[in-house]
């Protein structure tokens, strides 16, 4: 049953086993999935996807074997302002509604695009727009009971609507990062040391449930010393200048970092374009806010993970020459990249996340300089596969 959906899963790179598929057909068997096609949905899943992370890749999935529908990348962004704040809905006629609106995915997706071409200002409450509020196939929060979902929530929900919405898109490990993204992939960072002594009166809930197996179903309680958070982050951002336009992404990882209690310490500083004498404990990198870069390296151990976010981007001789910062007030006596394999060196374990897209590394303004600072410190794509695979190198040993 399925058995070539299966295989589609699998040919886009979802890990799904043998074993879950046949408890896929188990809970099929059972009438689990309520007999309805977003019942199947929901089952299918709950049961095959293992994270977040792939419900976008998997709607995409669902969507292709089902109706063969496109993905709705080509919506311009000003319909999603319009559809922001939906309107309450009026009463209507549920059955003249449906009987009015029996069109096929097809010629929805023909109507859909007509109205991207022809709409030029927001609707509610018609039957001819993409709006909310009304009995219009197009939009959301309306009645028709069929359709193509935009934006929001539909008022009467159809499988093929819940997958068109592509709502956990931005938990894709290939998408620009976003607060939430953000806040997850920081969850990868955790390391815990298991304490020595004390008692085991901390359940292990992945023990028990094998040793219950083995145990041919008879509860078995495993139980473990209690875990102590060991992680520490030295946080350092690039701030002004050619950052400035990813300034709300770098906003966006310091609230996520900020807000985070993953870490046992944790140290934020700034800097521009490269690391000399002084860090500075505001963005604004004014004076009052300048501590001894030396002083900060000498109260920190080893163990602390170290985190530049920058682009990377300068002239030559902002690493090179002594007096080569950038700023005119500030003379540094040792190069800039001096300072950084100080820093390479202080620290098992560091990386740089850059803004720009790998593939401009080469091309961009500072090709050199990114250049130069990649091969004194891992460097990633300040995205979400980028920071998994980042996280992820510094917990492992240098």
């Amino acid at each position: 049953m399925f058995i070539d959906f299966f295989y589609l899963l699998r040919a886009h790179e979802l890990e799904v086993s043998v074993n879950e598929w046949m408890t896929l057909m188990e809970a099929l068997s059972k009438g689990l999935h309520q007999n309805s096609l977003l019942g199947f949905y929901y089952l299918t899943r709950g049961i095959l996807i293992k994270t977040e992370a792939d419900f976008d890749k998997f709607d995409g999935v669902f969507l292709e074997y089902f109706e063969n529908v496109k993905n709705l990348d080509a919506i311009p962004a000003e319909f999603y302002e319009w559809l922001h704040d939906p309107k309450e809905m009026k009463p209507y006629d549920p059955n003249e509604v449906d009987a009015r609106t029996t069109y096929d995915l097809d010629r929805l997706r023909e109507m859909l695009k007509e109205r991207l071409e022809e709409q030029h200002a927001r609707h509610d409450g018609g039957q001819y727009w993409v709006g909310t509020g009304g009995t219009s196939v197009l939009g959301h929060s309306g009645y028709a009971g069929t359709g193509i979902l935009v934006g929001g929530e539909g008022g009467r929900r159809h499988a093929l609507q819940v997958a068109a919405e592509r709502e956990f898109r931005d938990f894709r490990e290939d998408n620009t990062l976003d607060l939430r993204s953000f806040q997850m992939a920081f969850r990868r960072l955790r390391q815990y040391t298991q304490q020595e002594d004390g008692p085991r009166d901390q359940l292990n809930l992945e023990e028990t449930i094998k040793e219950t197996g083995k145990n041919a179903g008879f509860l078995s309680l495993q139980f473990e010393r209690p875990r102590e958070n060991a992680v520490k982050v030295l946080l350092l951002f690039d701030s002004g200048g050619s950052m400035r336009p990813y300034s709300r992404i770098c906003s966006q990882l310091f609230q996520a970092v900020d807000q985070a209690n993953h870490f046992k310490d944790l140290k934020i500083y700034y800097f521009h374009n490269c690391v000399y004498e002084e860090l500075y404990k505001e963005p604004s990198l004014v004076q009052d806010s300048a501590v001894s870069t030396l002083s900060v390296l000498n109260q920190l151990g080893r163990e602390y993970k170290v985190i530049f976010v920058g682009d990377a981007s300068m002239a030559l001789s902002e690493l090179y020459r002594v007096g080569g910062a950038i700023s005119y007030q500030h003379y540094n006596e040792e190069t800039g990249l001096t300072w950084l394999q100080r820093i390479h060196a202080r620290f098992d374990r560091t990386i740089w996340f850059n803004p720009i897209p790998r593939e401009y590394w080469p091309y961009d303004y500072g090709a050199d300089s990114i250049r130069i600072i990649g091969q004194t410190f891992p460097m990633e794509h300040l995205s979400a596969e980028g920071l998994a695979r980042g996280l992820k190198s510094l917990i492992a040993a240098r």
